[in-house]
């Protein structure tokens, strides 16, 4: 099997950037829902029967805080990533040596990366 060109290392890096950017808005999802189901049982203190609810809410808060701080250096490098695909697409247009079909997953995964680093509502 020949060595993976620039083009399709370039390619993976975005792919699996914006796989992982989708993993931490999933997890952002269930920790929201889990800090809001949390929230609501302590208001309603007669479920607190070991007396750590507010403890167990106050650590849920903060591993939300901390999913929410992945965010920003993660669009960084897919920002990275997606230039540098970029700059390999040009060139293997450039060249006309990359098979169409790369070319053409290397454009695909440059419109996911670009969507992905287009600001979202965090």
């Amino acid at each position: 099997m020949p060595a993976p060109t620039p083009l399709t290392i370039a390619t993976q890096a975005v792919n699996r950037l914006v796989k992982e950017e989708k993993y931490y808005q999933k997890e952002l999802t269930q920790q929201t829902e889990r800090v809001k189901k949390l929230e609501a049982q302590a208001a309603d203190k007669s479920n607190d029967s070991d007396g750590n609810a507010e403890f167990v809410l106050k650590q849920e808060r903060k591993a939300l805080e901390e999913t929410k701080m992945v965010f920003q250096p993660l669009n960084e490098k897919i920002a990275e990533a997606v230039s540098r695909l970029e700059e390999q697409v040009a060139t293997a247009e450039g060249e006309g040596g990359s098979p169409a079909e790369e070319i053409a997953k290397a454009k695909e995964a440059l419109s996911q990366g670009k969507a992905v680093g287009e600001p979202a509502a965090v």
